[in-house]
């Protein structure tokens, strides 16, 4: 497996600033035969500072194409994140707004697969209630918009002996379903967004539906972060035998708010192949090998051997 860690500066300004080393990095992918596809997951600090955020993401998917990425996967709230309730819903969007038309204009001039974790998209009945979905976006090399996931699973925790709170609900609609993984040049992907890693019942029905790729785009808490992140997506990965790549929020976004990083990226085997670590912005790319899900699927035929449905609710019936 061939993974390359990259943490990379706090700013654009400090990728700018590297044209020597991405050249250098640019000719050695164009020299090498890779026989597998890359995939670029991405860890950035987003403010309530819409520009600054695109500016910032656009460099990184750029430098993730220049590396060879075939598919780059960005956080939740890569497009800001809001210091309040009213900022939150004032800078939100609908699909066709600017930010969403700017990532179509990226993917269709860079020919790379986006995957945008987590878009603050104005509810369909945004005029009348206010409220909005949290979108996982996947957009294809052609600059079209292929699949939206709307989160599903809210976060609503209440921790203060952790310092957290936080209530999604207020001014979140909840997902209405499930979404069919998407077909993308580096594997069949199945699509979550950060609090729904906690249901393995939503990675268990992807997988079942042809899966070979989980991605969970997040901003977890720094207390929820240090206590679960890895452990959660560990066992996402081994319980579906599934690669797991988990683009991820970091730093300070304002006064109010906090996120723990380590972007990660797991492979069927539960290995951890590369780590953002937690205190920069910066990518992991990974050559995405199915092979190593069809061996450790072969090897341990977990899926085979499920007893059927009827099985695991005997106990509802008792």
């Amino acid at each position: 497996m061939y993974t390359i860690r990259c943490v990379l500066g706090s700013s654009a300004q400090y990728l700018a600033s590297l044209p020597a080393l991405r050249h250098t990095i640019k000719l050695h992918y164009r020299m090498s035969s890779l026989p597998h596809p890359l995939a670029a997951v991405c860890q950035v600090t987003a403010t309530p500072n819409k520009e600054a955020n695109f500016s910032t993401c656009k460099q990184l998917v750029e430098d993730a194409s220049e590396r060879g990425a075939h598919m780059v996967f960005l956080p939740e709230g890569f497009d800001y994140i809001g210091s309040s309730r009213e900022e939150t819903l004032s800078l939100s969007e609908s699909l066709s707004g600017d930010t969403i038309s700017r990532y179509t204009q990226l993917a269709r001039k860079l020919g790379v697969w986006l995957s945008l974790g987590g878009f603050h998209e104005r509810g369909h009945d945004w005029e009348t209630d206010q409220r909005i979905y949290n979108s996982h976006i996947i957009i294809n090399d052609k600059g079209d918009i292929v699949s939206v996931y709307r989160k599903s699973h809210l976060f609503d925790v209440e921790l203060p002996e952790k310092g957290v709170s936080l209530k999604e609900s207020a001014f979140t609609i909840p997902g209405p379903s499930i979404v069919s993984p998407v077909q993308t040049p580096i594997g069949k992907v199945g699509l979550g967004i950060c609090y729904d890693l906690r249901f393995p019942e939503l990675s268990l029905a992807l997988q079942k539906h042809g899966a070979e790729i989980l991605t969970y785009p997040s901003a977890f808490t720094v207390a929820t972060g240090a206590a679960h992140w890895e452990v959660l997506l560990r066992a996402r990965a081994i319980e579906t035998q599934c690669f797991v790549l988990a683009a991820a929020q970091v730093g300070k976004h304002h006064e109010k708010r906090m996120s723990y990083g380590h972007a990660l990226a797991v492979d069927p085997w539960g290995e951890v192949l590369g780590d953002c670590g937690g205190e920069k912005p910066g990518m992991v790319l990974v050559e995405m090998d199915l092979e190593k899900v069809n061996r450790t699927r072969r090897n341990m035929p977990v899926q085979q051997h499920r007893r059927d449905v009827a099985f695991y609710h005997v106990l509802d019936q008792t």
